[in-house]
C-alpha cells in the first residue's frame, strides 16, 4: 500500500522516543513531526537520519483505513495500548 497524500497520521499519532532531526528528544503522541512537509510527507524519508521506528512502520489497510481520520483513530488506540 502507498501512503495517501495529505495524511501524515503515522508521523503525528505515535510517540517516538528516539531522536529526530529537529526533535532531539523525540516527540510525544498526537504531535506532528517537524519533518512533515506541507503535503504531510516525511522530508527525511530516504535519509539514514530517519528513526528506525519510522522506517519499520509500513502502511497497511488495517492501519490506514480509508482516510486520515481512520488512521489517526487506529494509531492513537495503538499508542494507548502500548503506553508504559
Amino acid at each position: 500500500m502507498q501512503c495517501r497524500p495529505d495524511c501524515g497520521a503515522c508521523c503525528t499519532a505515535p510517540s517516538i522516543t528516539s531522536p529526530i532531526p529537529g526533535m532531539p528528544n523525540g516527540k510525544p503522541a498526537n504531535t506532528p513531526c517537524v519533518q512533515l512537509d506541507e503535503q504531510q510527507r516525511c522530508k527525511i524519508f530516504a535519509s539514514p537520519l530517519r528513526p528506525k521506528v519510522c522506517a519499520g512502520l509500513q502502511p497497511s489497510r488495517d492501519m490506514c483505513g480509508s482516510n486520515r481520520a481512520d488512521a489517526m483513530v487506529y494509531l492513537l488506540d495503538l499508542e494507548r495500548q502500548t503506553a508504559p
